[in-house]
């Protein structure tokens, strides 16, 4: 999510107003299949000769608002690169390219699962990711998100906390499974342990560990495997996850567990996470 925020805010300064001269598509076929991009690719087409309106972000997507009730969303939900070269240079590779009129290319690259979708506003709620990420949920970002709210929230699910915070049913948009083995680190607590069994004083330090690690990622400027709309790295390292296989808590000292748990794989640390 604070990536997704971070391209956003970075493509509405780059793009706003800029009317779209020429769209193209490549390397799609498998994306088509498996629903990532418009199994018709002369939807895109309807890009063509809008303006930009608009860019807005809500959990892992960014939706580009055209004129002309027309949509390009895009999500590089777990791996993605997207660019704008205001030379007009576009980058190697790519699935999308977008020029503009008076020059400027814009390109998007999934790497993994993702979606770039041509939509028109009557069809929005019709996409799963924008339903999720902008119809429902909690974002880390709302006003709303208190800790009362996240306290009493946690407290009416059973279910161990990568349910309540990570995937489709979860409470709050836009925690991947990277950050959340950062944020239960932060916050102390085992993956295992339900939502509801957490104290007061629990759910405040989980609370404090979502802000902690949503708000250092906006300020490094995203993860060190991101690269945003000019081509630069992130300066955010996470305190726990896969680099830490064989290594050692900076805290206590204890060795780093590997736990297959909700489809996938946990790391952390059976000193301090309990």
């Amino acid at each position: 999510m604070p990536e997704a925020l971070i391209l956003a805010e970075q493509m509405r300064e780059a793009l706003l107003g800029r009317v779209v001269e020429s769209v193209t598509l490549r390397d799609c076929e498998k994306l088509q299949r498996i629903g990532f991009v418009n199994r018709n690719l002369d939807e895109f087409q309807w890009l063509t000769d809008r303006a930009v309106e608009d860019v807005v972000s809500r959990g892992n997507t960014v939706r580009v608002d055209l004129d002309e009730g027309v949509n390009l969303l895009i999500a590089p939900e777990y791996g993605g690169v997207v660019l704008f070269s205001e030379a007009g240079g576009a980058a190697e590779r790519w699935h999308l390219c977008v020029g503009f009129e008076g020059g400027g290319v814009f390109t998007v690259r999934l790497t993994s699962m993702g979606l770039i979708l041509a939509v028109r506003d009557g069809d929005l709620e019709k996409s799963y990711l924008y339903r999720r990420d902008f119809l429902v949920g909690m974002s880390p970002l709302d006003d709303a998100f208190t800790p009362d709210w996240f306290s009493e929230t946690l407290s009416g699910f059973n279910r161990v906390l990568k349910q309540v915070l990570v995937g489709k049913d979860a409470v709050l948009v836009g925690l991947s499974n990277s950050a959340f083995q950062d944020i239960i680190f932060r916050a102390g607590l085992h993956p295992k342990r339900r939502a509801a069994s957490l104290s007061a004083a629990e759910a405040e330090r989980l609370f404090n560990a979502v802000n902690s690690v949503v708000e250092e990622r906006l300020l490094l400027g995203g993860k060190d495997e991101f690269v945003d709309l000019r081509g630069r790295r992130g300066g955010y390292s996470p305190r726990m996850g896969p680099r830490m296989k064989g290594a050692t808590c900076p805290i206590c000292g204890s060795k780093i567990e590997e736990l297959k748990h909700g489809g996938g794989t946990v790391y952390l640390c059976p000193g301090c996470q309990v």
